[in-house]
């Protein structure tokens, strides 16, 4: 003989409502036997197994769809358990982002927190912020380039958002995110008056490279070898002779970028902070800087 349960002995033994189970009855979660001679429902032992089972993971706030999955064979216990814990660690991320970003407004007053609420509207989600921001750098970039100098380029440009964030940190993220939509910004790395962008792209990371060094010891901006190998690249780009009067004119020409590449490379610093060389990012601004220090017109 199979014993059987009425739903209000269900009821009794789990602590659940009458209503409840009825509920959990009605969209499948839970097996039922043949109605009694009366027109009660019946429910068999394992219908107590899957209360018990619902029960317990309602304590942990997991949602019924998700245990109808388990209890109907959908999933198995292990899955979820393991799909919730993401998703409870993806939105503690995001709560902490939140908060960061809040305690950057309060941190703040007057013009400089209207300013700030601005740029931090930009990270709507921060879940798909780095996604976004990547194919913004990519639309930047000439689309002539090589995958693994695009590579090379993002890969140093395109922080992920830190994991536990500091107001500081936050706001910088942000920060990127409008400098990258400046036009100024973007017509510079896009480089479209340069022929063979590939070509001046690798040296311009060569250039970089030879520089870490220098950077690295602290020395302000100014003309290194690494320097001149920047700027004869960027001559050959421009198909014409790395002289005095070219240098001047480069100086010219990305004097008003400098500004917004140093703060660019200062706001991805302040997001990694890790130990280290220098970026090549910041080791080309510094390049940029030091043209400008040497060749630029003093006002």
């Amino acid at each position: 003989m199979h014993v059987t349960w009425s739903i209000g002995e269900l009821a009794a033994r789990t602590g659940l409502s009458v209503k409840a189970i009825r509920y959990y009855t009605d969209i499948g979660l839970l097996p039922t036997a043949p109605r009694s001679r009366g027109g009660h429902r019946r429910y068999p032992t394992q219908a107590l197994e899957q209360l018990e089972l619902v029960r317990q993971l309602r304590a942990l706030d997991v949602p019924i769809a998700d245990i109808t999955e388990v209890a109907t064979g959908g999933h198995r216990l292990g899955e979820l358990v393991a799909e919730q814990l993401e998703r409870t660690q993806t939105r503690l991320a995001e709560l902490r982002w939140r908060e960061a970003a809040l305690q950057a407004l309060e941190e703040s007053s007057g013009t400089e927190r209207l300013r700030r609420l601005r740029v931090l509207a930009r990270v709507k989600c921060r879940t798909r912020a780095t996604a976004d921001f990547a194919r913004v750098w990519e639309r930047a970039l000439p689309a002539s380039l090589p995958a693994r100098l695009v590579d090379a380029v993002t890969e140093q440009a395109v922080p992920e958002p830190p994991r536990d964030p500091t107001p500081r940190a936050v706001l910088a993220y942000a920060e990127l995110h409008s400098l990258v939509a400046e036009p100024a910004f973007s017509a510079y790395w896009a480089a479209r008056h340069i022929r063979d962008k590939a070509s001046m792209y690798a040296a311009l990371i060569d250039a970089s490279t030879a520089a870490v060094p220098t950077v690295a010891a602290g020395y302000a901006p100014h003309r290194c070898e690494a320097l001149d190998a920047l700027c004869r690249a960027c001559a050959r780009a421009y198909e014409t002779d790395d002289t005095s009067e070219f240098r001047a004119f480069m100086a010219t020409d990305v004097q008003t970028v400098v500004p917004l590449l140093r703060r660019y490379w200062q706001h991805l610093d302040a997001i990694t902070a890790a130990p280290g060389p220098p970026s090549l990012g910041r080791t080309h601004c510094w390049l940029v800087e030091g043209v400008v220090a040497e060749y630029g017109v003093v006002r």
